[in-house]
């Protein structure tokens, strides 16, 4: 059940980015949209994944990752991406799982279980490195698409709309917990 949830809150945050984000953005930077988002909600649900499950969220996010790119991307981006994207979505899998190692490599586990409560300094630390991760994965994944010139600009702005994206999911996160935590004491009385 948990990774039916996993794959189902990464489709919805990719709706939303999609649906809400990108047409937005795609009037204010039309020509890096096609590749990153300002605002990518995914990379929280990446991040807070593999903070639950370790290496068992990494087939979930992939599995969430392609179905909602199957749904989300237009048709002509879909083609000229479809070579890619096995490998794109490998990337997005697997970043937020390699930073949490990283980390726990020199001393600091963020995983749950490993501390009492969630560290969420750690977590927005794990989310920044799997966001660098991510955004040199998919530029050298998308290397053959993206302009030279443009390079660094969409680098960056993928590393910003994995942050950002992080950030809004942790808030969503601490705002769920608090209304369940109280509706269960209110339940109580």
């Amino acid at each position: 059940m948990t990774y039916l949830l996993i794959v189902l809150a990464y489709v919805f945050c990719h709706g939303l980015t999609s649906l809400v984000v990108t047409p937005v953005q795609s009037i204010l930077l039309p020509e890096i949209t096609m590749f990153a988002s300002l605002i990518y909600l995914p990379h929280g649900v990446r991040v807070l994944a593999s903070w639950a499950s370790g290496w068992k969220a990494i087939p979930t996010l992939f599995i969430g990752a392609g179905l909602a790119s199957w749904l989300f991307t237009p048709a002509d981006e879909w083609d000229m991406v479809q070579g890619m994207m096995l490998e794109s979505l490998f990337v997005g899998a697997i970043s937020a799982y390699f930073a949490f190692e990283l980390l726990r490599l020199f001393g600091c586990d963020f995983y749950f279980g490993s501390q009492r409560r969630l560290n969420w300094k750690g977590m927005i630390l794990i989310g920044a490195i799997s966001s660098v991760v991510n955004s040199v994965g998919q530029t050298l994944v998308f290397s053959g698409v993206i302009a030279f010139e443009r390079f660094a600009q969409i680098l960056i702005i993928y590393a910003i709309g994995d942050l950002i994206g992080l950030v809004i999911c942790m808030f969503a996160l601490m705002f769920l917990f608090r209304w369940v935590r109280g509706y269960s004491l209110a339940k109580r009385r």
